[in-house]
């Protein structure tokens, strides 16, 4: 499992090639974009994607892609003006990916495939293993929680 700096540092060294927002994507099956802010990339060479704009959580059939923004950002104060407004989005919701739709006239927006594992805490699951995955790793508890995960397996 790689650390959080490493995600960092990857997006900080795509972002000095193309300045602009920038967010880190995964690519997930189809069904699952409908939980996420999903890349309407119009380029993409496997690794960074230029966006024309982020959709807000689109159904399957409506997806522009399966890029999924997973909450890793560059951004330029120009969003931040944008939230300061308090515009509400999808859900009745201050959006964040409103925020940088406004600025795509003038800011270039990417995103950027990043290695290394990511936890989605956003679900019950996702949340139970970055804590096991985490807990195993540490010297203090690694023993210990795979010997209570063995008692309940």
């Amino acid at each position: 499992m790689q650390a959080e700096p490493g995600c960092l540092r990857q997006m900080v060294e795509a972002y000095g090639q193309t300045g602009g927002n920038f967010v880190a994507v995964e690519e997930l099956a189809e069904e699952h974009t409908s939980r996420y802010g999903i890349l309407d990339a119009v380029e993409d060479d496997g690794r960074l994607a230029r966006a024309k704009g982020p959709v807000e959580k689109p159904a399957p059939a409506d997806a522009p892609s399966r890029l999924a923004i997973i909450g890793r950002y560059i951004l330029q104060p120009d969003v931040f003006e944008h939230l300061d407004k308090k515009v509400e989005g999808a859900g009745g919701e201050i959006q964040l990916t409103d925020a940088v739709a406004a600025t795509l006239g003038t800011i270039p927006f990417h995103g950027l495939r990043i290695d290394g594992k990511r936890f989605d805490c956003g679900a019950k699951l996702g949340f139970v293993e970055a804590n096991v995955a985490f807990a195993a790793e540490r010297d203090d508890l690694g023993g210990s929680i795979q010997e209570i995960l063995k008692s309940y397996v």
